[in-house]
This record gives structure tokens, C-alpha cells and sequence, in this order.
């Protein structure tokens, strides 16, 4: 009778101790995070086309994620979603907004514009590359790759 009260203590405890584990691995979190420069309404509220020059644009947004290179002087803030179904997963994104603030020869703002996911395809800001089409490894050109090592 003893032994069989200690069984019964040692699946309980067991049972609250798994409980407790998975607890921890964020099944009832919110897993989603932003990343980069979220501009907000009421910012964008105070730049004036035709009126706000680079100055006052810098002092009210902050600096921009990128700004254009060539074609016109834009500035980019670009933020993004991401999120991840379990904890220790990699994120992928789930929203993205890029809010250009384009400005005309005499450095007064000419317009703004806001793009999404929608308007174009996610790619890589830090290093500015695009993957290329054609490049992507797959399966059966793996396994070749891998025979021909032999």
C-alpha cells in the first residue's frame, strides 16, 4: 500500500512538472514581434507636401532605414512583422510596410508613399540582394551534386 501511494506521489508530481515545462514553451504567447521603423499616423499627419523640408522631416521621423540611390531623392522607413508559431522556430514575416517620403529639386517634400507586402516581394535590406531566379538549390539537383562526389 505504501509503495503504491509513492507511485501515485511520483505521477503527480510528474504530471505537474511537464505541466510546468510546457507552459514555458510559449503556446499561449503572442509570438509576434516588429522590426525596423514603425511610422505612425500622427507623424505622417505633420509633414506638409510642398512645405516640410529635409530638415524638418529628419527631425520629426528620425533617420530613414535607406533612401534612394538613383531616379530622385526618397528616404525609406521600412518596418516589418514577424512571427513564429512555436518559440524556438525561425520567424518568417507576416506584414510589411515601406513608408516613402519622396522630396522634389528645391528639398521640399513632394509626397508620400506607403507599400506593403502586396506592392512587391520581401528581400533582404542589409546586404540589398535579391535572390535570382533559377538559383534556388533543389532536391533532385542536391542528390545529383552529392552522387557525382563519390
Amino acid at each position: 500500500m505504501r509503495l503504491e501511494l509513492d507511485r501515485r506521489r511520483l505521477a503527480s508530481f510528474a504530471a505537474v512538472a511537464l505541466a510546468l515545462a510546457l507552459g514555458g514553451c510559449g503556446f499561449n504567447q503572442d509570438l509576434g514581434f516588429e522590426r525596423g521603423y514603425v511610422v505612425d499616423d500622427e507623424t505622417l499627419a505633420k509633414l506638409k507636401v510642398g512645405q516640410t523640408s529635409k530638415t524638418e522631416a529628419l527631425a520629426l521621423l528620425g533617420t530613414p532605414s535607406t533612401t534612394s540611390t538613383v531616379g530622385g531623392d526618397a528616404w525609406y522607413y521600412i518596418a516589418q512583422r514577424m512571427s513564429r508559431p512555436v518559440m524556438f522556430m525561425n520567424p518568417t514575416v507576416a506584414d510589411q510596410t515601406v513608408t516613402a517620403i519622396y522630396f522634389g529639386k528645391g528639398g521640399k517634400l513632394e509626397r508620400i508613399g506607403k507599400y506593403g507586402l502586396k506592392d512587391g516581394e520581401v528581400f533582404d535590406y542589409v546586404s540589398r540582394t535579391t535572390a535570382t531566379g533559377g538559383e534556388e538549390p533543389n532536391f533532385i539537383r542536391n542528390i545529383l551534386t552529392g552522387l557525382l562526389h563519390f
